[in-house]
């Protein structure tokens, strides 16, 4: 069970990292935007390793070949289009938002490593995978609201470059997800 702990944290923290960015730069972030993003996490963090359970050792070495570069283009294209709202301005305005679209691509984005984990607990046969992916899920949920609550915290430090700061971190991340993959560490 620490196992499945510890990955639960380290899957979840891409989702925390995205929550932070997010709490920065959506105006009037608050507790109740903090469960959606954490909602949103946990459920993909917990259905992922499902589907990956039951995709089996048949795809894995194709999602393990593509997910890094899924995720990257996910996240460079968000935080790209946060980043250009940010310079001309509009991310002042409130463009920023926590739209169903946005919240599935993130969710989506910060959760193909998960659908690769569940691949891999299909090799074991000791490991129950509801257990597992409801912890999996937990742990997403309850990092993604605090980060989404830590971000908002710093919203209101960077108010005036929020947005532009959070699509700098979201491109920073798909960066860092791409680089961890193509690099093998």
């Amino acid at each position: 069970m620490l196992q499945i702990f510890l990955i639960a944290v380290s899957l979840a923290m891409d989702a925390f990292a995205v929550a932070v960015s997010t709490g920065i730069s959506v105006p009037g972030f608050g507790g109740r935007e903090a469960a959606r993003i954490g909602l949103w996490c946990g459920a993909f963090q917990f259905l992922m390793p499902l589907a990956g359970w039951v995709l089996g050792s048949s795809v894995r070495s194709y999602i393990v070949f593509i997910d890094h570069w899924i995720a990257f283009g996910l996240l460079a294209l968000i935080g790209g289009n946060m980043i250009r709202e940010g310079l001309s301005g509009q991310g002042e305005e409130g463009m920023a938002d926590l739209s169903v679209r946005r919240l599935f691509l993130l969710a989506l984005a910060t959760s193909i490593d998960a659908l690769a984990v569940g691949v891999t607990l299909a090799f074991d046969n000791s490991v129950n995978i509801l257990l597992s992916a409801a912890v999996i899920g937990a742990v997403a949920f309850a990092l993604a609201m605090l980060g989404g609550l830590l971000g908002r915290k710093l919203g209101q430090l960077f108010q005036r470059r929020a947005t532009l700061l959070g699509g700098i971190v979201l491109v920073g991340i798909g960066g860092k997800i791409l680089m961890e993959h193509l690099l093998g560490s």
